[in-house]
C-alpha cells in the first residue's frame, strides 16, 4: 500500500513560500504571548548577537551553503539551538516594545525574525516534501496514538530544547521500525517548527505549506484508490460486471482511507499544530474535507440510478456499501469530528440513509417477484421448486447481513395479517415476547413463498404429489433456515411447527400414495380364509401396489433423511403385514401355474420395489444416491 504515497513529486519551495515580511494577519490565531521579563542592555545585545551569527548563518539569501544544506537535517544540535535563539529573539522584541517602543535595537531583532521565519519556512517546506515517504498517512496510522503520545510527551519542550535528536525519539520507544523512527523526528521536528512559526506570528506561512503539499497526497492517494467523481448518467451507463468492480473499488477504497488515509491525517495533523485547535482543524478541513465527502458520496449517486435500472444493482453489494460505511462510523466520526468537517459526516449519513432506501425498495421488489411467480409452474415428481431454491438461497445470504439488516429494517412498517390468510401467519414469537422487526420480515418472506407454494400445490392431477411437493419445499426451507442465520431470527419454536406440517404433509401423501394398497390387505394377515378370498385378496394387492408404485416411482424426496422416513413408514405399514399374508395363505391359492399366475410379489420383491421410491435423482447438494442395498437394509423389518 506504500507505493501509494511514496512517488509524488512536490513543486518548489518558491511555489509555496510567501515573503515573511510581517507577521500574519488576524485571520490567524493570536501569537502565543511570551512573558515579559526584565533584561539588562547586556543581556539584550548578547541574545541578538547570538541570533544574529545563527541566524544569518542560515540565511540562505547571503549562503550558498545555507541555499543547499538543510539545518534540521545538518545538525539536530544546531536546529535545537536555532529554535531558541529565535523564541529568545522573541522575548526581547516583546521586552523592548514594552520599554523602549522606539529603539532601533527592535528593527534589528524584526529584521533577524523574518530571516529565520524564512528560514523555518524553507525547513518546514523540506521537510514536508523530503520525507513524503515516512509521512505518507499509512506509515504515520501504524503506529499506535500511544506511540505518538509518547513521542509528543518526550520531544515537545520545545521552549527548552526545540528541535528533536534520534536519541529523544528512540527513548520515547526503543522498538519501533527504522520507517517508524524517521517519522518521528519528521513529525516531531515539523512541531517544533510549526509552534516556533505559530507564536511568533507567521502561522499563515506555515500552515500554507502545510496544506498544499498534505492535500496532494490524500488527493492522490485517492486517485490511486480508484475515487473519482461520478454522475448518475455515467454509472447509468456502465454494465453490470464494470459496476461491480467500481463497487469492489469503492470498498476497498473506504477500508483503506479509513484506516490509514484520513487517519494517519488527522494524527499528523493533530501532532504537528498541538498548540492550536483552530488551526488543526482549518489544516486537516482543507486537505481532507473534498476527498472524503467524494468517496462518501458515490453510495448516494450509485442508488439514484435504481429508480430507473434496480436489475443490474446487486442487494448484496448495497448491504457490503451499507455495512462497509456503519462499521466504521465510530471511526469516520472520531475522525471527522471539527465542526467544519460535519459536511463529511453528513454525506456518510445520507449515503446510510439512502442505501436502506434501496435495499428495502430491493426486498418489496422480490417479495413481488414471489407472489408474481407463475402458479401452474410445478416440479416434476412433486420436488423441490427452483422458487423455493432461490428464495432460500437468497434469504439465507441475506442474513449473513442480519447485523446491519437490523438498522436498514427497523423503521420499516411489519406487514399487515390481513395480506395473508390468517392460516399462514405464524409469528416466530409470542405476543408477551414480541418479535424483532428483521425477524418479522423473514418469517413474511417465508409465508409469502409458503402461500405461493401451496397456490402451485393445486395444479398437481395427482392430490398425493401435492403433499409430497409441500412436504419437500417446506422440508428444504427449515434446512437452510436451520444452516443459515435464519435459525436465530426464527428461533426453534418456528422451526418445530414447520417440522410437524411437514410430517403432516408426508402422512398425507402415504394415505393418498398407499392407502389403497394398505386397504388391500386384511386387518388380520393371517385369519383362515377360503382359497377364492385369498386369491381375490392376492389379485386386488397386486392391482393395487402395480399401480401405486407405477404412479409414485417418478416421485422424488431430495432430503435423504425424509425420504428414509417416508420409506420406512409405507414398508413398516405394507411389508410386514404383506409378508404375514403371504406366508399364511401363498400355498391356499393353489400349486404349479396359480402360484405365479396369483402371487406375483415375494415380500423381498415388494422391498425392493419401495427401495427404488424417491430416490431416483440426484440431491440438491449434487451428491450421489444411496444404494440399493443401503436403502433395502434399512426397509427390513
Amino acid at each position: 500500500m506504500r507505493s501509494l504515497w511514496f512517488h509524488s513529486k512536490s513543486p518548489s519551495f518558491a511555489a509555496y513560500s510567501s515573503s515573511p515580511s510581517r507577521p500574519s494577519s488576524v485571520s490567524f490565531p493570536t501569537p502565543r504571548r511570551v512573558p515579559v521579563k526584565n533584561f539588562t542592555d547586556a543581556m539584550i545585545e548578547d541574545i541578538i548577537g547570538n541570533a544574529a551569527v545563527l541566524v544569518m548563518k542560515w540565511n540562505p539569501e547571503t549562503s550558498t551553503y545555507a541555499k543547499v544544506t538543510s539545518l534540521f537535517y545538518e545538525s539536530k544540535k544546531e536546529a535545537r539551538q536555532f529554535i531558541r535563539c529565535v523564541t529568545e529573539l522573541q522575548k526581547v522584541m516583546h521586552f523592548l516594545v514594552s520599554e523602549d517602543p522606539t529603539s532601533e535595537k527592535i528593527v534589528h531583532a524584526q529584521s533577524l525574525m523574518e530571516i529565520a521565519m524564512k528560514r523555518l519556512q524553507k525547513e518546514f517546506y523540506q521537510i514536508l516534501s523530503m520525507n513524503r515517504a515516512h509521512l505518507d498517512p499509512e506509515s504515520i496510522s501504524t503506529r499506535s496514538r500511544s506511540s505518538v503520545t509518547s513521542a509528543r510527551s518526550s520531544t515537545s519542550d520545545y521552549d527548552d530544547g526545540g528541535a528533536t535528536t534520534d536519541d529523544d525519539v528512540r527513548f520515547a520507544g526503543e522498538s519501533i521500525s527504522e520507517v517508524e523512527h524517521v517519522s518521528s523526528i519528521a513529525m516531531a521536528d515539523l512541531k517544533s517548527i510549526a509552534e516556533c512559526m505559530i507564536s511568533s506570528g507567521y502561522a499563515k506561512e506555515c500552515i500554507h505549506i502545510y496544506k498544499i503539499i498534505r492535500k496532494s497526497i490524500i488527493d492522490e492517494g485517492m486517485y490511486k484508490l480508484g475515487v473519482e467523481r461520478l454522475s448518475s448518467s455515467q454509472i447509468h451507463k456502465m454494465d453490470s460486471e464494470v459496476l461491480d468492480l467500481r463497487i469492489r473499488s469503492w470498498l476497498n477504497a473506504v477500508k483503506m482511507s479509513i484506516s490509514t488515509l484520513f487517519d494517519g491525517e488527522r494524527i499528523l495533523c493533530d501532532h504537528v499544530f498541538a498548540s492550536s485547535a483552530s488551526i488543526r482543524e482549518s489544516c486537516f478541513t482543507h486537505i481532507s474535507r473534498e476527498a472524503a465527502t467524494l468517496l462518501f458520496g458515490f453510495p448516494q449517486v450509485l442508488v439514484a440510478k435504481s429508480k430507473k435500472s434496480s436489475s443490474s444493482l446487486d442487494v448484496f453489494r448495497l448491504l457490503d456499501m451499507y455495512t462497509s460505511i456503519s462499521e466504521r462510523w465510530p471511526e469516520i466520526d472520531s475522525i471527522f469530528s471539527f465542526e467544519s468537517t460535519a459536511a463529511v459526516r453528513s454525506q456518510a449519513l445520507n449515503s446510510l440513509i439512502k442505501l436502506s432506501e434501496s435495499v428495502r425498495s430491493m426486498l418489496s421488489d422480490f417479495e413481488s417477484t414471489i407472489q408474481k411467480d407463475p402458479s401452474k409452474s410445478v416440479a416434476p415428481g412433486g420436488g423441490v421448486h427452483d422458487l423455493t431454491l432461490r428464495v432460500m438461497n437468497y434469504l439465507s445470504l441475506l442474513t449473513d447481513y442480519s447485523n446491519v439488516l437490523v438498522d436498514i429494517v427497523n423503521d420499516w412498517p411489519p406487514p399487515a395479517k390481513s395480506s395473508l390468510p390468517e392460516l399462514y401467519f405464524d409469528s416466530p414469537h409470542s405476543e408477551d415476547d414480541p418479535a424483532p422487526v428483521i425477524s418479522l420480515r423473514m418469517a413474511w418472506l417465508l409465508l409469502v413463498l409458503l402461500c405461493k407454494l401451496d397456490d402451485k400445490a393445486k395444479h398437481y392431477k395427482d392430490v398425493s404429489l401435492s403433499y409430497l411437493f409441500l412436504a419437500n419445499n417446506l422440508q428444504h426451507m427449515i434446512s437452510k433456515v436451520r444452516t443459515s442465520n435464519l435459525q436465530h431470527l426464527l428461533g426453534e419454536d418456528w422451526i418445530s411447527k414447520q417440522e410437524r406440517k411437514v410430517r403432516q404433509f408426508a402422512e398425507n401423501y402415504e394415505g393418498l400414495a398407499w392407502g389403497k394398497v394398505f386397504a388391500s390387505l386384511p386387518e388380520n394377515p393371517t385369519a383362515e380364509i377360503s382359497p377364492e378370498e385369498a386369491r381375490l385378496i392376492f389379485r386386488n394387492f397386486n392391482f393395487s401396489f402395480e399401480e401405486a408404485h407405477r404412479k409414485q416411482r417418478t416421485s422424488v424426496v431430495p432430503d435423504r433423511k425424509l425420504g428414509e422416513e417416508m420409506q420406512v413408514s409405507i414398508a413398516k405399514k405394507l411389508v410386514s403385514a404383506y409378508r404375514e399374508f403371504y406366508d399364511a395363505h401363498r400355498l391356499t391359492v393353489g400349486g404349479g401355474r396359480n402360484v405365479a399366475l396369483y402371487v406375483r410379489f415375494a415380500p423381498e420383491d415388494v422391498e425392493n420395489h419401495l427401495s427404488d421410491l424417491f430416490f431416483r435423482t440426484m440431491d440438491l447438494d449434487g451428491s450421489s444416491q444411496y444404494s440399493s442395498s443401503h436403502r433395502r437394509s434399512s426397509l427390513r423389518l
